[in-house]
């Protein structure tokens, strides 16, 4: 996944706003069920919210770290314990960002 502008990345802040999250790393960490999980819901949606249930702050940066890593998807904005990632579907669009 290509680096996002920041006119890109306010852009998907602001469609992410009102999404509720849909996927929770729980407290058994990146597991390959979990990546396959957040592949599915980025292919359908392209943009998601993830809970990350780690109550140390290098524990959820290293999960989030991880779970980008895992699935080529771009982290849109960390706020807490919640995530939002971006990926395009290869199939169906959604959603289109601003010209760089």
């Amino acid at each position: 996944m290509p680096s996002l502008t920041p006119a890109q990345t306010r852009f998907l802040r602001g469609q992410a706003h009102g999404l509720k999250a849909m996927l929770q790393v729980g407290g058994k960490g990146v597991t390959p069920t979990l990546v396959g999980e957040v592949n599915q819901a980025l292919e359908d949606h392209e943009l998601i919210k993830v809970k990350i249930a780690a109550d140390d702050r290098e524990v959820r940066a290293a999960l989030v770290t991880a779970l980008v890593e895992s699935t080529g998807a771009a982290l849109v904005q960390r706020i807490g314990h919640t995530a939002v990632l971006y990926r395009p579907s290869h199939d169906k669009r959604q959603i289109v960002l601003p010209r760089p």
